[in-house]
């Protein structure tokens, strides 16, 4: 017998029970749709984190007080980090293109009985040129504003809808903490970093947050809660990053360990990616005990065919049919369940994925290699699973099936 012909008999005796065949596949279908969607949305979470981080700003380091150990031990932040240190390191690291130090905290913004509470920022004109921030109407700081303490301040454009609606916030005056600020400008809109906005904020000079808003606590000068610091190109952030750690070593008197933390944009997406791509792994991995379900699923429903066709088996075999007859139609049997399984699995899995890009900020896309390994090994799985069936329908005897029969 050809093997054209044993793929006949093989699907008419699948379609002559379409139920129970498809109930079969439902193993297949589920695990290699679940493999092919989780690598997907693994892939599209790690390409999200680096779009966010790349919106940060162009070669930004971020320092910030404290040891990663040390915030961990206590709920209080470390206070290591002055405003000094941001001024030595912006005059005395040559490959730093602009320092921006930074003091946020959340408060309350008032506008004509519209209140909100939202994240105002101090910190100095050199903001929009590290973070890659522009203005789209009036100004942002300017060094007088800093230096003079001015009550002036630059809104985000989430925040500003929120508490202004649609008037044109450029010379308003709003309230925070019983101080009337000038509104002198409107950030153009940034979007969001890892689901925290980046448009509702206040920006005010760096001099009146620490003076008259938050105040100052520090013997050393002005405590802030991180400096954002741009490198002039890439090739020169690891030695800004070298340069700024002796730097900072040195002026606080550092001999053991450093009391802040230099992070780059490309050791943060390094911890992401590692995280997700750990994540990834994992959901891939519990998928696929979807495919091994289906496959023991196939076995057992090959196994109880064996049974109700003995009679079949048996006079096939008395009328000239070998064992290998047998065994291939029954193996193929047991490969199209889960070849068309797996097929119909990579369809949803596709399907699932362009809805999750379609739903979610993610950018999702479809990964061949994982279309094609979750289809090479369903069909492996079918191939695997259906031996023991195939071989047991092979070896039985004629004369002993029918008389079972």
């Amino acid at each position: 017998m050809d093997i054209l012909e044993s793929v006949k008999m093989a699907s008419a005796t699948l379609m002559a029970n379409r139920l129970r065949s498809s109930l079969t596949m439902l193993g297949m279908i589920i695990g290699n749709a679940s493999v092919i969607a989780m690598i997907a949305v693994g892939q599209g979470a790690q390409k999200y984190a680096s779009g966010q981080f790349e919106s940060l700003g162009p070669n930004v380091l971020f320092i910030v007080p404290g040891t990663d150990r040390a915030r961990r031990q206590t709920f209080e932040v470390p206070k290591t980090l002055v405003l000094k240190d941001a001024e030595a390191i912006a005059a005395a690291v040559p490959s730093v293109r602009a320092v921006a130090p930074q003091i946020q905290s959340q408060l309350t913004a008032l506008y004509r009985g519209n209140n909100t509470n939202v994240l105002v920022m101090g910190t100095s004109e050199m903001y929009p040129i590290v973070r890659n921030h522009d203005v789209a109407k009036g100004r942002f700081l300017s060094k007088q504003d800093i230096q003079r303490g001015n009550l002036v301040a630059v809104l985000g454009s989430e925040l500003a809808n929120r508490l202004l609606g649609s008037k044109d916030p450029v010379g308003q005056r709003i309230r925070i903490k019983n101080l009337n600020f000038e509104v002198i400008g409107l950030m153009e809109e940034k979007g969001s970093f890892l689901g925290s906005s980046q448009d509702d904020v206040i920006f005010i000079p760096i001099s009146t947050m620490a003076s008259r808003v938050v105040g100052s606590t520090s013997p050393y000068g002005i405590e802030l809660t991180f400096i954002s610091v741009s490198a002039k190109d890439e090739a020169s952030i690891p030695a800004v990053e070298f340069q700024i750690r002796n730097l900072l070593r040195l002026r606080h008197r550092i001999i053991d360990e450093d009391d802040f933390t230099v992070r780059t944009q490309k050791q943060a997406l390094e911890i992401i990616g590692n995280v997700s791509g750990a994540l990834t792994v994992m959901l891939a991995a519990i998928a696929s005990i979807s495919l091994l379900v289906g496959g023991i699923g196939i076995m057992n429903i090959m196994l109880v065919s064996v049974t109700e066709r003995i009679q079949e088996i048996g006079l096939r075999k008395a009328i000239g049919a070998s064992q290998s007859d047998i065994l291939v139609q029954f193996m193929i049997e047991a490969i199209i369940l889960s070849a068309v399984g797996g097929m119909i699995g990579t369809f949803v899995g596709v399907g699932g994925t362009l809805l999750v890009g379609w739903l979610t900020p993610l950018e999702t896309g479809i990964s061949i290699p994982a279309v094609m390994l979750a289809v090479g090994v369903s069909g492996g799985i079918g191939l695997f699973f259906g031996v023991v069936p195939a071989r047991r329908a092979a070896q039985l005897d004629p004369i002993v099936a029918l008389r079972s029969a």
